[in-house]
């Protein structure tokens, strides 16, 4: 960055107090400091999106926007399904902060939200899943999600390692699955059960297909996949999804 250049978005960002100056500024520190994260666009709604920023605040921390466009990408895809013919699910819900914007969009449609989770953390990695997780990683409290989720009164939580609850609601269909397992094996387990019980037109979502920190879900997703007629969607957040045909 050449020093006028430099000293003119400065001043625009800090003196002026320009949002774009203050966009651009940022955007050419990142790319001195890691040149691997790529800026978007400026002036995203969704980034003013008040509402949706005080309940995702509100459930992950004000401090921690990791997840945001994640959250705000699930929050939408719900309500493709809203009219589709079955329940929904997630299979890992850490404190509940996805199930809630699923609960959100369904709330009234009488509906059920079905919870698998060990709340132990992550099973023990294979070797398809790297070296990024270790056992137990991602632990956290059933109270805590229990807490988060207290206004939904449709929510069923069964806790255990993936899949041994499964055969509590093979009776059931899915409108939207929510995968949230991080590691190949549970991740093909739950493709290999809710898969033929979702709804023609439902949807399935997995939110670890696009990082390589979770080489394993992308794996078992594409291996699952690859003889079926849906196509995986691969979004830029990092998830996928498919809709049952």
């Amino acid at each position: 960055m050449k020093i006028i250049t430099a000293v003119k978005l400065v001043y625009g960002a800090l003196v002026k107090r320009k949002e774009y100056a203050k966009f651009v500024l940022a955007e050419r520190l990142s790319a001195l400091i890691y040149r691997k994260y790529k800026f978007s666009e400026f002036g995203r709604l969704f980034l003013e999106d008040q509402p949706f920023l005080l309940e995702y605040e509100n459930l992950v921390g004000g401090n921690n926007y990791h997840s945001l466009d994640r959250k705000y990408a699930l929050d939408q895809i719900v309500q493709l399904v809203t009219d589709i013919d079955g329940d929904t699910a997630e299979c890992g819900a850490f404190e509940g902060a996805s199930s809630w914007f699923i609960c959100r969009r369904i709330s009234g449609l009488k509906k059920s939200h079905h919870i698998f989770d060990s709340f132990e953390g992550l099973s023990e990695p294979g070797t398809q899943d790297g070296t990024y997780w270790t056992r137990s990683d991602l632990t956290a409290q059933e109270d805590v999600a229990r807490r988060n989720l207290r206004k939904f009164d449709f929510v069923i939580y069964y806790k255990g390692w993936i899949p041994e609850r499964f055969t509590d609601v093979v009776e059931k269909k899915f409108c939207f699955v929510h995968l949230d397992v991080d590691l190949y094996r549970p991740t093909l387990d739950s493709l290999m059960f809710f898969y033929g019980r979702t709804s023609q037109g439902g949807i399935i979502l997995c939110d670890d297909y696009g990082f390589n920190t979770c080489p394993g879900a992308k794996n078992a997703m594409d291996e699952f996949f690859q003889d079926k007629p849906e196509r995986i969607v691969h979004l830029p957040t990092g998830q996928a999804f498919i809709i049952k045909r």
